[in-house]
């Protein structure tokens, strides 16, 4: 076997690789020295650690999320850029299971603040100017779609819709439609 010449790039993209097929929480630097067929001590020059890794593996997968909604998102409005959003989300988490798992992955704040993760509030608030929502709003929006996107997309996966009809996408569209009509009619804030 010839040997790769290693760097941080080729390990982290073998790390995203490794947490697609096995799962992020399988993600070390000894399974991913296994891959190049080299001693993990070898990998410390260019990673401190595991959680080294999986920082790094969740910020790529943050950025590739984040290029893919802004090419979706482009010339979109309202209901259209929602769905496209929505879409972008459900489709990574299906193609990069571990991936996506590792958009959840903890940062620390100076390292949350420089990823891609203010790109994909900035892009979610962008989609909510389409539905007027006043400004005061959006943060609880935001969160909102949030949690839609990753619980549906974390129950389907898990096999939670598996036991019963319709199928996964007619329910996907239903409660897409759910939450455009809910946007168009956001709830007054309370006093």
């Amino acid at each position: 076997m010839v040997r790769a010449r290693l760097n941080t790039e080729l390990l982290v993209g073998a790390g995203a690789d490794l947490a697609d097929e096995a799962g992020f929480e399988h993600v070390t630097l000894s399974e991913v020295a296994r891959r190049f067929d080299v001693k993990a001590v070898s990998l410390y020059t260019h990673l401190r650690n595991s959680h080294d890794l999986r920082t790094r593996i969740a910020l790529l997968a943050l950025e590739e999320l984040a290029d893919r909604a802004a090419d979706a998102l482009a010339g979109r409005s309202g209901k259209d850029a929602l769905v496209a959003l929505a879409g972008v989300y459900r489709d990574y988490a299906r193609e990069h299971p571990g991936r996506y798992a590792a958009t959840r992955f903890r940062l620390a704040p100076e390292t949350a603040a420089a990823s891609a993760g203010p790109r994909h509030v900035r892009m979610t608030r962008a989609v909510l100017r389409g539905y007027d929502l006043p400004e005061a709003e959006q943060t609880h929006a935001v969160r909102l779609l949030g949690s839609v996107f990753d619980g549906y997309t974390d129950l389907e996966m898990g096999g939670g819709f598996d036991h019963s009809a319709p199928d996964t996408d007619r329910t996907w569209s239903r409660t897409l439609d759910a939450l455009d009509t809910l946007l168009r009619h956001w709830p007054a804030p309370e006093r």
